[in-house]
């Protein structure tokens, strides 16, 4: 049996287990849908010049009705409008960030489990020492010296993400760098970038997949607690974070304005968890 028909047959066994498991599709369904509202909120969504800087005090602090189905917030912007451009705000920033530390998380992940020595001596006594630090708490002392913006909020988060993946790829590297086909392609001179970039770094791939998914959701709960304090996205653009911490003093009257960008941070969070553990299983891969 050749390549071409084993790797058919494991895909079709891999996508047979996701579709097997209901939480994986409904955590797909979610992100799926979350992400086509985000990237046509202009269209989808029922007043989208209330994603800006508009004033309305006729219709402030509505609740929920036919006209707004979630209610508007104090100057009267209608939430299901700033709820769906938050989506788009939190996906963005997720993708950003991973679109840095992930690159530079299993680049050094891989120097340090196929060099080791040196190498891998310094970079993992890094990467512990990053590990140490919770990234909630870093995130905050970097904000700290920052102006709290949305590129300010990824450039800190991002900062604090790549061990994780450090640590991923090098037990990764460290575990296959041994194995016959890495010992072969040394033995007939293949160079050290080919063995990591070709024969090795396709081994972490179905890792790094799922990895990346779950920490989709951690990185969005961590950037909007940015928010929630003040140190993330800055009005007017909308933020789901930020829309809790504005809603939140005007419990238990006003409760629309926390519980609905509430409900979405959950709702967003919890469909990349489920589509993360379905990735997981289908490519059975251990985290």
């Amino acid at each position: 049996m050749n390549a071409l028909a084993l790797t058919a047959i494991f895909r079709t066994r891999a996508w047979y287990r996701f579709s097997r498991n209901p939480l994986s599709l409904t955590g797909a369904a979610i992100v799926l849908v979350v992400t086509l509202l985000a990237i046509f909120a202009p269209f989808v969504t029922p007043f989208p010049e209330h994603a800006g800087n508009l004033v309305d005090f006729a219709n402030s602090d509505r609740a929920p009705d036919g006209r707004y189905w979630l209610g508007t917030d104090g100057v009267g912007r209608d939430y299901l409008t700033r709820i769906i451009y938050g989506f788009r705000v939190s996906l963005i920033l997720g993708v950003v960030v991973l679109s840095i530390a992930v690159p530079l998380g299993v680049g050094l992940g891989l120097l340090a489990g196929y060099y080791g020595g040196w190498t891998e001596t310094i970079i993992m006594r890094v990467t512990d020492i990053f590990l140490a630090i919770p990234a909630l708490v870093a995130a905050l002392a970097i904000m700290g010296f920052l102006e709290p913006t949305l590129i300010n909020a990824m450039i800190a988060v991002a900062g604090l993400w790549w061990p994780w993946h450090t640590r991923l790829a090098y037990n990764i590297t460290r575990s296959v760098r041994t194995e016959d086909f890495v010992v072969a392609c040394q033995v007939i001179g293949a160079s050290n970038a080919h063995i990591m970039l070709r024969e090795i770094l396709p081994n972490c791939v179905p890792s790094i997949l799922t990895k990346v998914t779950l920490d989709m959701g951690f990185v969005i709960l961590v950037a909007s607690a940015l928010s929630f304090l003040g140190l993330g996205v800055q009005p007017p653009t909308p933020d789901l974070g930020q829309m809790v911490a504005d809603g939140a003093q005007y419990l238990p009257d006003l409760w629309w304005k926390p519980v609905f960008p509430g409900l979405a941070i959950l709702i967003l969070v919890l469909g990349f968890n489920l589509l993360g553990d379905g990735l997981r299983d289908m490519l059975d891969v251990n985290l």
